[in-house]
């Protein structure tokens, strides 16, 4: 009995042994999202961050020191060319004038004396009645006289020019900002402030901007040529109108009514910094846009045809190179190098590596080998993404 036991835990053991042996069924292939790859033209957008500045912001200074007498004008708001702004005690001013004038007069006088004596004398000189050592002596008095007047008249004129920096006006149309001296202060000289405001013309407003060496070859190839023009040709408003194809983006996210070109730029690129920096003008009529603000340059520098787009998560990095996930006709799994571009509507724009109508994952990525087989199911929403895509494109081109 005790055999049979023995011979029946020993068939038992092989029967268990045989059935762990025995092959496990293989996993079903991964079910795989995948994007057929789009052709078509894409419009190739920059933007950059910049800071708005008046196109002529103007220092409103005391060329004179005194104190100050009075404001006349309104903080904050727009002030006309030759428009008085402050104005200085002209006492002290007034006093130079009448002092100066006074030098004149005696000036004058000394002259008139000069030219008597060179009159009287001259005659004499002739019928040898006094020397010609007298002579000399009167003449050189007549010319020295004549000097002293000269000096005399600057002094004068230079004492009305003081007088007149005693009223401060505008030098363009533009707005002015709060004053940095108030009515009773001395100003002119330290330790109050020279320079009393600022009038800001912003109409049009300025953008400065900086592009890096890569982006300044994209954007020199369609904005340089423009300002070139503009400077060896008159152009039209209407020609230059045409040519404005900057936008500015405000900090609120809204895009200024008018568009802008490129007025100037640096003549090198900053090597500290490896950047160019360029100003652009934006019409600003309502004067919505202030000195000051930040603001974000849309440009488009290109528009590139038959373009190959993927999303963005169908592309992978590793150590500086890309690669995507190509499904074959047979679903079976194939890595793949490609060259990227710039990014346009969250789709990746593919230079090298792919054709149009390939298949490529979109999910899934790192569970992927070269010939593994899945299964491929459409990405949900390639359709509305193209469809969109589309309709971008247009929009941007001007359709």
């Amino acid at each position: 009995m005790h055999d049979v036991k023995l011979t029946m835990y020993g068939l038992l053991c092989a029967l268990l042994i045989s059935c762990g042996e025995s092959e496990q069924p293989a996993p079903p292939p991964l079910e795989i999202p995948v994007f057929e790859v789009i052709q078509q033209d894409v419009p190739i957008i920059i933007e950059l961050v910049g800071q708005t500045l008046g196109s002529s912001d103007i220092p409103i200074r005391a060329r004179v020191d005194g104190t100050l007498e009075s404001i006349e004008f309104l903080e904050g708001r727009v002030v006309q060319k030759d428009q008085l702004l402050y104005t200085i005690e002209t006492r002290p001013y007034d006093a130079k004038v009448v002092e100066a004038k006074g030098y004149l007069a005696e000036a004058k006088t000394a002259r008139a004396k000069a030219k008597s004596d060179l009159g009287r004398i001259r005659p004499l000189a002739e019928i040898n009645a006094v020397s010609q050592q007298d002579l000399d002596s009167a003449v050189a008095q007549f010319h020295a006289a004549e000097g002293s007047v000269q000096a005399a008249a600057a002094q004068v004129e230079q004492a009305l020019i003081e007088l007149g920096y005693t009223k401060i006006y505008s030098p363009i149309d533009g707005r002015i900002g709060l004053t940095r001296a108030k009515v009773g202060e001395y100003v002119g000289k330290d330790p109050n402030p020279i320079v009393l405001n600022y009038v800001s013309q912003t109409d049009p407003i300025r953008v400065r901007f900086s592009i890096n060496e890569r982006q300044f070859l994209e954007f020199a190839r369609k904005f340089t040529d423009t300002i070139k023009r503009n400077d060896e040709e008159a152009e039209t408003e209407a020609k230059v109108e045409t040519e404005s194809s900057l936008e500015m983006i405000l900090a609120d996210g809204s895009i200024h009514a008018y568009k802008g070109r490129v007025r100037s730029y640096e003549a090198a690129i900053d090597p500290t910094t490896g950047t160019l920096t360029l100003e652009a003008d934006f019409p600003n009529p309502d004067t919505h846009v202030l000195a000051g603000q930040f603001a974000r340059i849309r440009a488009l520098v290109e528009v590139r045809e038959n373009t190959l787009l993927v999303p963005q998560r169908a592309v992978s990095e590793l150590q500086g190179n890309f690669q995507v996930m190509v499904i074959g006709q047979d679903n079976v799994v194939e890595v793949r190098k490609v060259k990227t571009g710039p990014v346009h509507d969250n789709l990746l724009v593919i230079e090298e590596g792919l054709k149009a109508g390939e298949r490529v994952a979109t999910e899934g990525l790192l569970r992927l080998r070269n010939g593994m087989k899945v299964i491929p199911k459409d990405w949900a929403s390639t359709q509305s993404n193209k469809e969109n895509l589309t309709s971008n494109a247009a929009s941007e081109n001007g359709e």
